[in-house]
């Protein structure tokens, strides 16, 4: 076997992790001896041991003169665990291979020089593009404070996400949906409009055994929000917030709906722009420093223009179904007034193309301004 071989199998066991480990990253250790896998492991949940330590965990006979293979660079710092270089070092490994460098200003290349003065031979950048991979999220959160936003939507090969009445169930096939409730567990957050909730009353969680509801994020600058619909009356069993923008109208009114909001469980934050609307970048601030490292956008073409002008967005994944609307009338995935010029477009890189059941999932990244 070789190198390569251990460093997919880390990787592999990385994803294992997937939506359990924010605002941690998701990594992978594999430790070999003589040729042959002796302990392997992988950060199962944020405030668990991480991979090197699972891995150590597992051993089947004594690590000393082997090599541990690992996605990220091992911490060298007291968090919620002990330092995974001291684990390393106290079972007498030899050779350290790293896949990804891990830009948290705590550990950025000090896991790899402590290692090294002790003796260690360590290997860096190994496998790093398909490392890097693994952990966006964790990389933009980590060196920004803001959530990496990804926004999602399903539209018709003609560009609708609804007819000219409004009806959008179901525009994609159920493969898609099942998709995207996995995309639900991926992201710590997922964020609607008050449009959308007015017109679907969702639920905005995870209906797949064994993973988890993401943070229902509201956008709803005048607190229109019914205390009857399923948002708020589940907001004790998830994680709701509501943001909100103006303090204009009755003031009796809103002080008595934030508090019946509050009862319900909900956490309101006030985040106003200048134009008496949600402030979508003091919101991201407000919710990083919340410790949400990841937002899922599932609004309508009002919220998608929204963060999309202000800049917020990462990553945008369509769903595209083979299914035509046609029509003047029909809502588009963003709204707005949109550009005048070619040239003043937002301008994407595209990153993959997949079939989903009978849809196509077209990824891309948001380039930022030059």
């Amino acid at each position: 076997m070789t190198d390569e071989f251990y460093m997919r199998r880390a990787i592999e066991l990385a994803k294992k992790g997937r939506g359990w480990t924010n605002p941690n990253p998701m990594v992978g250790a594999v430790i070999v001896k003589d040729g042959s896998i002796i302990g392997e492991g992988y950060h199962e949940k944020c405030g668990e041991l991480h991979a090197e330590r699972n891995a150590i965990a597992s051993l089947t006979e004594s690590a000393e003169g082997a090599t541990i293979y690992v996605t990220l660079e091992p911490c060298c710092h007291y968090g919620k665990t002990p330092p995974c270089t001291e684990a390393i070092l106290e079972q007498k490994i030899a050779r350290v291979v790293i896949g990804s460098r891990d830009p948290n200003p705590k550990v950025s290349g000090k896991g790899a020089k402590i290692l090294r003065e002790a003796g260690v031979q360590v290997e860096e950048d190994f496998l790093r593009e398909e490392c890097d991979a693994l952990n966006p999220v964790f990389f933009h959160y980590i060196t920004t404070g803001l959530p990496y936003v990804v926004m999602k939507y399903a539209m018709t090969a003609d560009g609708k996400i609804a007819t000219k009445t409004g009806a959008s169930k179901w525009i994609s096939g159920e493969e898609a949906r099942n998709l995207v409730h996995e995309m639900r567990h991926d992201y710590m957050g997922i964020m609607a409009g008050i449009g959308t909730v007015l017109a679907d009353d969702p639920m905005l969680n995870v209906r797949l055994e064994g993973k988890k509801s993401p943070v229902r994020i509201i956008c709803d600058s005048m607190l229109r929000i019914p205390l009857d619909n399923q948002i708020c009356q589940t907001a004790g069993r998830y994680r709701t917030i509501v943001a909100y923008a103006g303090e204009k109208g009755n003031a009796i009114y809103l002080e008595e709906k934030k508090r019946s909001l509050e009862k319900l469980g909900v956490v309101l934050l006030r985040v106003p722009s200048e134009k008496g609307e949600i402030n979508l970048q003091l919101l991201m601030r407000k919710l990083g420093e919340m410790g949400i490292d990841s937002v899922l956008i599932e609004g309508g073409g009002t919220l998608n223009e929204d963060a999309l002008q202000s800049g917020i967005v990462n990553e945008v994944k369509a769903f595209i179904a083979p299914k035509i609307f046609g029509g003047r009338g029909g809502k588009t995935p963003v709204e707005g007034f949109g550009v005048e010029k070619v040239d003043d477009a937002i301008k994407l890189q595209f990153t993959r193309i997949s079939q989903v059941g009978e849809d196509i999932l077209a990824e891309y990244k948001v380039l930022e301004e030059m």
